[in-house]
């Protein structure tokens, strides 16, 4: 028999145990939108972040991703994709289209927050970036830019709708 999970619990503690906290995310999501919200808390921050975490794509993309990840820590992954993988090589977009299935859900401002906050690697992205880490983390940093971005994305939808 099939055994039941919560999703949005294994998704919200896989990312914690690959040491990305919902307070990381809030960070980027300040990031990217403070210069347009002066008066943005970092509280509204995790709030819009906690509710990017509740969508069920958005937890199907984190599970995916992490388990891609870790499968290529311990070389579970025939080559040449474990190569690929590992490397994050730049033409290799899969970990990008994972991404931006989470990004899509709130529309298109999401891609150009997400297009900026991919290039920029601010705070936790740049540690997850980190090549010279052991952990192999190809589709977390773009999974986790691209939730900072949705939230962001949803942050400003519910700012237009509120002026």
């Amino acid at each position: 028999m099939k055994e039941e999970y919560n999703l949005e619990e294994v998704a919200r503690k896989s990312l914690e145990e690959r040491g990305v906290t919902l307070d990381d995310i809030a960070d980027l999501v300040y990031f990217l939108q403070v210069k347009y919200h002066p008066n943005l808390d970092i509280d509204e921050c995790k709030l819009n972040v906690d509710r990017v975490l509740s969508k069920r794509e958005v937890q199907n993309a984190i599970i995916t991703g992490i388990q891609l990840d870790k499968l290529a820590e311990k070389k579970l992954i025939e080559e040449p994709l474990l190569s690929i993988i590992e490397s994050d090589e730049g033409l290799y977009g899969v970990d990008e289209i994972i991404a931006l299935s989470i990004v899509n859900v709130y529309g298109s401002i999401g891609f150009t927050n997400y297009g900026y906050i991919d290039k920029q690697k601010p705070g936790i992205l740049e540690k997850l970036n980190d090549k010279e880490s052991k952990e192999c983390h190809t589709f977390l940093d773009d999974i986790v830019g691209a939730i900072a971005a949705a939230a962001s994305s949803r942050l400003a939808h519910r700012a237009a709708n509120c002026e």
